[in-house]
């Protein structure tokens, strides 16, 4: 991939392809195919890259493939996590870079909630977001070599980069404050979430934000160290950050209720 560049990638291969569609669609895949192939170009430390392409009358679907040393096993290797599904969890929270000198770690949780659907694959393991949908974490039966994601788009979209933006930033601001994490990728396979090392991974990185949703879908109960060490000692060394639990099922409210009301 030496002398590649995204721009030139995205102005004679691709943007050609997109022409006669709304600008606020074009604007979208303009900012997530760069993303992306620039990702694949300074990361993946691969030899080639391709790119596929496939428009329908309803939608488009690029997919962008390297043969490097695998996104998320990278992200394991250089920030020493135990097991590469971290690397997912850490993606899912947004403002994580391996090179913070050069990246600012919004690539990817912007252009995720940008598209319709937006996949990872990395050997045996893929993360996705779909619109309305939230983040799943997916053990894969292939083992698909380097990275491929995969972005799908209707072509009459109503999205706008700045409406999502919007979700992600306070009133009258437009930085970075806010993130939606999917408490379930804190577990591991076949974990329930009880411990207080699991709530560390979890929290890991939240003082960046103001504003940290911290979605239970798919968590049906918490163990009370759990839920202590996000609401209780957490929330009391880093109180300016807000935490909101969201999709919480009874048994998760009554142990943050248990957790809220220690003193």
């Amino acid at each position: 991939m030496a002398g590649l560049r995204e721009d030139i990638v995205w102005l004679e291969k691709l943007a050609p392809l997109l022409a006669d569609l709304p600008e606020n669609v074009r604007n979208m895949w303009h900012y997530g195919v760069t993303e992306m192939i620039n990702n694949a170009i300074d990361h993946s430390e691969g030899t080639m890259l391709t790119v596929h392409f496939e428009r329908t009358a309803l939608d488009v679907e690029i997919w962008i493939n390297d043969d490097g040393e695998g996104i998320f096993y990278r992200i394991q290797r250089l920030a020493k996590l135990y097991d590469a599904r971290e690397a997912i969890l850490e993606l899912a929270k947004g403002k994580f870079t391996t090179d913070p000198a050069n990246h600012s770690g919004e690539g990817i949780f912007f252009t995720s909630r940008a598209f319709d659907s937006f996949v990872i694959m990395s050997r045996t393991l893929n993360f996705s977001h779909m619109a309305e949908q939230g983040d799943w974490l997916i053990d894969g039966d292939r083992d698909i070599p380097g990275t491929r994601v995969l972005l799908k788009l209707d072509n009459d979209s109503q999205r706008t980069l700045n409406s999502v933006y919007a979700q992600f930033s306070e009133p009258d601001e437009f930085t970075f404050s806010k993130t939606i994490v999917p408490v379930r990728l804190a577990r591991h396979e076949g974990e329930k979430l009880v411990s207080r090392s699991q709530a560390k991974r979890l929290v890991s990185r939240f003082e960046k934000f103001k504003t940290v949703v911290l979605d239970f879908t798919g968590v049906e109960e918490i163990g009370q160290a759990f839920a202590d060490e996000i609401f209780r000692v957490f929330a009391s060394s880093h109180p300016e950050v807000e935490l909101n639990p969201l999709h919480a099922t009874t048994e998760v409210q009554q142990m943050i209720v248990r957790a809220l009301a220690v003193k």
